[in-house]
């Protein structure tokens, strides 16, 4: 059997190893737009996270086996290798191609030189092939971070970091070189909802607190209109270990550094407001809770300064040419990773990782989800009709 797996992030090559343990015969091949593999852990990881950017070693053993390919440099879709034509080479196909752009706010000024995605931030200081953004932190003395997950702990980090620690990384020389003339001296990361909601992991959220010259600030008052902060033991360990960690930086007494970063909670952006023809504050909503495990806006207004703005609301992924999609999450409907067409499975079209289940979890998420779709795949193999071969 021969199968094409699209996409050779984690999910990709997980998928490939799940194939070639289960099934002796099969051989399969690694597809990806992109020139280079590994996907967002290439990409995506932080350069100071050297650890887990060091798992593109275990990826690269996956594609070095002796039954897998890699495929670089290959377009799926308009413009390249039609979805159709992988299904005459292949026995199966399983797509597995993320979730590649970002959500948007949808709030005035959303678009105001200034106001950037985390992801084109991240894909800059990454090298990404497809980064042709630059001058994020020209003229900027202070920043604002919309989100409490790990990528805008990550982004936060990246701005509050100083030259001397990202130099040993792989951080590309123009974007090491424009974070050491950065004025940033201030960033403040913000969610809509409380600490207790937030996506951000500790050792994640640990990190801004050992940056040299730096200090990290909460405000005590703010935590505690969260009813979790006042009394986190019902809290899951994770979430009660996060809280734990702002309630000791809301005790810390001030002192003197060259850096700070402010984590604020139950604000809402509502507006970015221009200043000379640019974002030069955020305005943002006081909301609490509902009572329902959500936020309702209290009507009261606080503007922030940020001369540079980066949303880090989540991904979301893009409709897969000739696959089915779904707008509301994102995904391509399938059950247990089988594509779902008109209501039934088709044996043959498969996905994997964020596009079969939304941007969630970790890296680590992707080895069972992918074994899932290789188990759907394999119960339908014996009824697979051989329609080519791309060996």
């Amino acid at each position: 059997m021969r199968v094409a797996v699209v996409g050779s992030g984690p999910s990709g090559c997980y998928t490939a190893q799940s194939l070639v343990q289960q099934d002796p015969d099969v051989l399969v091949d690694v597809l990806d737009r992109l020139p280079c593999p590994y996907g967002l852990v290439r990409y995506g990881v932080a350069p100071d996270h050297e650890k887990i950017k060091s798992l593109q070693n275990n990826l690269r053993t996956v594609l070095e086996h002796e039954r897998v390919r890699f495929l670089g440099g290959i377009e799926i879709g308009p413009g390249g290798v039609p979805a159709a034509r992988l299904r005459e080479l292949y026995h199966a196909v399983v797509y597995c191609v993320g979730a590649a752009t970002d959500r948007h706010l949808g709030i005035p000024g959303e678009d105001l030189p200034g106001s950037w995605s985390a992801t084109e931030f991240v894909s800059w200081y990454s090298a990404h092939p497809d980064s042709t953004a630059d001058g994020f932190v020209i003229g900027a003395r202070s920043a604002v971070v919309i989100g409490v997950g790990n990528v805008a702990v990550d982004v936060t980090r990246m701005l509050a970091r100083g030259v001397t620690e990202l130099s040993p990384t792989d951080m590309p020389d123009p974007a090491l070189n424009a974070l050491a003339a950065s004025r940033v001296t201030e960033v403040r990361m913000v969610g809509r909802r409380g600490p207790s909601q937030a996506r951000f992991t500790t050792k994640e959220l640990r990190e801004l607190g050992s940056l040299p010259d730096t200090e990290v600030t909460v405000s005590a008052a703010e935590l505690a209109l969260d009813p979790a902060y006042l009394d986190p033991s019902p809290l899951p360990a994770p979430q009660r270990r996060n809280v734990e960690v702002l309630r000791g930086w809301a005790a810390a007494e001030p002192r003197p550094v060259s850096r700070r970063i402010s984590l604020r909670f139950f604000l809402r952006p509502v507006e970015l407001l221009a200043d000379g023809g640019r974002v030069g504050a955020v305005r943002f909503e006081r909301t609490v809770p509902d009572g329902r495990g959500g936020v309702r806006g209290t009507g009261e207004f606080e503007e922030i300064e940020a001369q540079l703005v980066l949303r880090s609301v989540g991904y979301r992924g893009m409709p897969v040419e000739g696959l089915p999609f779904d707008a509301g999450s994102g995904t391509v409907p399938n059950v247990d990773g089988r594509v779902v067409r008109g209501g039934s499975a088709v044996p043959g079209e498969y996905v994997a990782g964020w596009i079969k289940r939304g941007p969630t979890g970790v890296i680590g998420t992707n080895r069972p989800d992918a074994k899932e779709t290789v188990t759907s795949l394999l119960e339908d193999a014996p009824h697979a009709r051989t329609q080519g071969s791309a060996r």
